[in-house]
This record gives C-alpha cells, sequence and structure tokens, in this order.
C-alpha cells in the first residue's frame, strides 16, 4: 500500500509519517519511506545514521533500470517523469533487491529510507523541484506493492504534487492539518484538485489543545477527520536526537497511530484505474512539453496492452 503524508508547511507532515513508519515497522512490517519534501528532514526523525543518496542525482541510471527492454523507450533521455511502463519494463518490488532500493540505507526502526535529494549548488537558479520528485514518480509508476507492504512517503508542502500525476500514485493520501484556517486552506485545495480523479483523502488533525480544536477540525473537514494528534511532549527528544521511543509517545498517539493503519489497509487496490491515470497524465505531459524537450512523440511510449496487476509480480526483475 502506497501511502502520502501531505499538507501546509509546518503542519507536522514529517512528525507524523516517521511516527507511522515506526508504527509499522515495529510491527516486523516491511516499508519503504521516502523523504520527497524539498526541506530533507525524515532521515533525522527516523534516527537514520546517515542521510540516503539521492534519487534526483540517479535519475539518468533510474530511468535505464526501469525502461529495461521496453521497445516503446528508446533511452533514459526518452523517459520524464510520468513515462508509465509497458512490457519489456522492469518492474519494483517492495524493498527489493534492485539498484533502485540499493539506494536505501536502514533505519533503527526497520524501515528502509530513500530521499529525492536536497537542491545542488548546480540546480538553484535553474532547475525546479519537480525534477526531484519525478524519481518517486517513476518510482511508483513501476512499483507492484502488496497487502502489509507499505511505502510511505513525506510529500512537499502545499500542492506541489498536482505538478504531475503523483497525487494519483498512492492508495490513501492523510492530509495533515492544525486547527488553523490557513492550514485547512491546503486541505481544501487539495480536496479540490484531487475530486475529479477519485483520490481516496484522510484529514489526520495535528497540535489540538482540546475539544474546541477538534471540534473546528471536524466543522471544517467533516467526516474525512479521522483522528486527531495532540501535544506529545515527549517528541522534542526525537526532535532533538536524543534516544526515543514510539512506546514514550503514550496510549493516545499509539490509538491514533492504529487507526491510520486500519485506513490504509481498508484501501482497495484499483490496478486498472492506476494504469488509466498514469497513461493519461503522460499523454497530458507528453503534449503540454514532453515532446518538445526530448524531440519525440512520447505519446507512442504508452503500451495500450498493458495493465499493472499483482500477476506481474513474478516477472519483477531483481
Amino acid at each position: 500500500m502506497r501511502v502520502a503524508f501531505a499538507g501546509k508547511g509546518g503542519s507536522g507532515k514529517t512528525t507524523l509519517s516517521s511516527l507511522f513508519i515506526r508504527h509499522l515497522a515495529g510491527q516486523g512490517l516491511p516499508v519503504v519511506a521516502i523523504d520527497a519534501d524539498i526541506n530533507q528532514h525524515l532521515a533525522e526523525a527516523l534516527g537514520a545514521g546517515q542521510d540516503p543518496p539521492a534519487l534526483g542525482a540517479h535519475l539518468t541510471q533510474i530511468k535505464d533500470y526501469l525502461r529495461g527492454t521496453n521497445p516503446r523507450i528508446s533511452s533514459a533521455a526518452a523517459m520524464v517523469k510520468t513515462t508509465p511502463p509497458g512490457r519489456g519494463s522492469r518492474l519494483l518490488r517492495t524493498g527489493g533487491d534492485d539498484p533502485i532500493h540499493g539506494l536505501a540505507v536502514s533505519t533503527p526502526c526497520g524501515a528502509r529510507l530513500m530521499a529525492t535529494g536536497p537542491f545542488s549548488d548546480d540546480d538553484i537558479g535553474v532547475a525546479c523541484y519537480h525534477s526531484k520528485t519525478g524519481a518517486v514518480e517513476l518510482y511508483l509508476n513501476h512499483l507492484i506493492d502488496f497487502p502489509g507492504e507499505y511505502v510511505v512517503v513525506d510529500c512537499t508542502a502545499g500542492a506541489e504534487s498536482f505538478a504531475s500525476g503523483l497525487f494519483t500514485r498512492f492508495d490513501l493520501t492523510f492530509l495533515i492539518a492544525e486547527p488553523t484556517r490557513k492550514s485547512l486552506g491546503v486541505y481544501r485545495q487539495w480536496a479540490s484538485y484531487a475530486a475529479d480523479y477519485h483520490v481516496p483523502l484522510a484529514v489526520i488533525g495535528n497540535k489540538t489543545q482540546g475539544q474546541e480544536d477538534v471540534a473546528f477540525l471536524r466543522d471544517h473537514a467533516g467526516g474525512n477527520l479521522l483522528t486527531c494528534f495532540g501535544h506529545i511532549r515527549t517528541l522534542r527528544a526525537m526532535e532533538q536526537g536524543r534516544p526515543f521511543s514510539l512506546d514514550d509517545t503514550g496510549p493516545q498517539a499509539g490509538a491514533a497511530l492504529a487507526l491510520l493503519q486500519q485506513a490504509v489497509d481498508a484501501q482497495v487496490k484499483d490496478w486498472e484505474t492506476f494504469t488509466r491515470q498514469a497513461t493519461e497524465f503522460h499523454l497530458k505531459n507528453a503534449r503540454a512539453w514532453a515532446n518538445a524537450a526530448t524531440g519525440q512523440d512520447l505519446t507512442a511510449q504508452v503500451d495500450p496492452e498493458f495493465i499493472m496487476d499483482t500477476q506481474l509480480a513474478n516477472s519483477a526483475t531483481a
């Protein structure tokens, strides 16, 4: 299952996604965590001893691996962030033994962590952050995952994921909302943009200080409000790099994390819709800019007889 944590900057996306990752990995479940935020803090939140290599810096190698022997893709240079897989493409399994997962680092909780990477000196003033998150979209486009396997992505703040088809690549998106009008404004923006694409959303209230805050969130988010996290005093230890355990968060946070897992596990994977949306966004991007950028007709990369599903798992190349 693929899970996104999104919301306004400073709402607590990284903190809550790291707690959820710890919650899943603590059960011995396979978890791949991806830091796709322009502000890279997930490694610190998970207590990783090092930052993972930047996916954005290995984009050519990632594309070369994923295209495999797909005859519709002439080269890595002809692949863009929305290029969908087809017959001959290399598919991925969650946390598999492949060069892309080889860019992950281990974390103390047992999850494997990958990261898009920050801006380099060469990027400043030249590149947009979509050039980094494109690696995540390609990864998710080529990933076959099963129930009980989790990919958790800490997204960049706001609605940046709508600059491509990335927002449709998740089984469930958690919108983190503080009890403020500004924070709920990002939720409403997400909900508005995603409405036509049947993207499952749930709101997680954060930094609530009482029932008035919870009521405020429910008034604005309605039935989409799944649960709330109040002030967790012991999180300061995690933020300062001191010893920290998920048990330190207390029973209320533990119950809230269990609700998040239940919501994710209740989602039904719809591979046909997943494949169709990947095709739609690729065609849209090809006609809008990618054909001109590559000098090729990238609409021809779509394999009309290819549908992603778990039956293809055995063909995923390690």
